[in-house]
Order: structure tokens, then sequence, then C-alpha cells
């Protein structure tokens, strides 16, 4: 039985339409799914990139900016848009604690472990924020990071796409979607799932990650109470 889950999103899917920013209509749609995941009793854990504001591994593609300099921009890119899902989730009504790997007492509370698992037994949304607090990880690797340690269940990376695919399904008519796959299947293949880090980390905590479709409505809903049937599982 699901009791906790963790649901990273990417920063590129706040952005919208417009491809940055934030769109605060997806902002709505996300606190709105991710309550009826806290209505029906579940523990939710959130992470969400930076990509629609900026990429560190992009801004240092020149030069000009080291790739350390460039990484912690991506952190703070994250909190910037941790703290306007956790607006959204309190507009919609929810309790929510944003925790940052790096310290910003104004804005959100420092990342303790205990404290986090605390927060989620007591049925608040806890957003991490800031990635590993480390340059050179991803927030996927960041999310799977937290997930083992608050101890979910589930690591669910909601996408644009209903699961996982041999090659890109929006280029490729004949790409064929997985429906199930082992962690050593994806590193072994190179699909991308997650980064190689990411989906080692989760291996090692038997964590099972479920990519899907954040804008099928109802998913996560549906996900948690044991329907799979619009993703794709590694585990």
């Amino acid at each position: 039985m699901i009791k906790r889950v963790l649901v990273k999103f990417s920063g590129e899917a706040l952005a919208g339409s417009e491809g940055y920013g934030i769109d605060t209509q997806i902002l709505n749609y996300i606190a709105e799914e991710i309550k009826t995941l806290v209505d029906i009793g579940i523990e939710v854990a959130v992470v969400v990139g930076g990509g629609n504001i900026i990429r560190g591994v992009s801004a240092a593609k020149d030069g000009i900016i080291k790739r350390t300099s460039g990484d912690y921009m991506g952190m703070l890119a994250t909190v910037i848009n941790g703290v306007a899902i956790q607006e959204a989730l309190e507009h919609a009504g929810v309790t929510v604690r944003l925790l940052s790997a790096i310290d910003m007492h104004e804005i959100g509370e420092p990342f303790i472990v205990r404290r986090a698992r605390r927060h989620l037994e007591k049925g608040r949304v806890v957003v991490f924020v800031a990635g590993t607090g480390n340059p050179y990880f991803t927030t996927d690797t960041a999310a799977t990071l937290r997930a083992s340690e608050v101890e979910a269940d589930l690591l669910i990376k909601a996408t644009k796409v209903d699961g996982v695919y041999d090659k890109d399904p929006n280029k490729y008519d004949d790409a064929v979607k997985y429906e199930t796959l082992s962690y050593d299947e994806a590193l072994k293949d190179r699909i991308r799932v997650m980064d190689d880090t990411a989906i080692a980390l989760a291996k090692e905590n038997g964590l099972p990650i479920v990519v899907c479709n954040m804008f099928e409505k109802g998913n996560l809903k549906k996900i948690v109470q044991g329907d799979m049937s619009l993703c794709s599982v590694v585990k």
C-alpha cells in the first residue's frame, strides 16, 4: 500500500506555452492535482527543477560562467519555482512547508531529514528546493535522494509524455513505449528515464520510479491507487 510519495516536476513544465517563466494556471493545476493526493491521506513531497529560468549546464557552456556557479544559479531557480508551488498549494487550501538545501531562513526551513519526515507525518506537503545543495547533481538525483531519505514508497516523475519510450515519441511515429523496465535495463541501454546517478540511487534503495504525463488530469491519484496504465514503471 502506498502511503508516501515524492513527485518530481520539471521546471520547463511550469512555463506553459511561453517556454520560460511561470504560468500561474499550470501552478494552480499542479496544486489541485497534489491536493487530490492529500485528500485521500497520501503524504506528499515535491521536487521541482529550474529549467524554466536557467539550467546550470547551459549557463556554463561557453566557459564565461563556471559550471559550479552555473549549477548554483540553477539551484536558486528551483527555489523560485518552489516558492511559487508553495503559494499555489496554500491558495488551494493545502498546508505546505518549503525546505531548502541551501540556508535561506527568510524563505524556507533548512533541510533536516527528521524535520521533513515529521512534516509529512503531520499531513503537510513538503517542497524540497535547491537540489542537493551541491553542484554537478541534477534535480532528478535530488528527487531520488530526498525520496530515499524520507522513505517514500514511490517516486513519480511528472513529465509531458505518458511514459518511457525507446526514442522521442514527438519525433518518431514508431517509438515504442515501455510499460515496465528494470533499473539495469535503463542504465545499460542508456534510456533517459532520469540521469544515471538518479537511477543507480533508486536501484540501491529499491525505490520504484513512475514516469507519467502530468497533464493527464487525475493521473497522480490513479497511480497511488495502483492504476499504472497511463505511465511507465522502472523497478
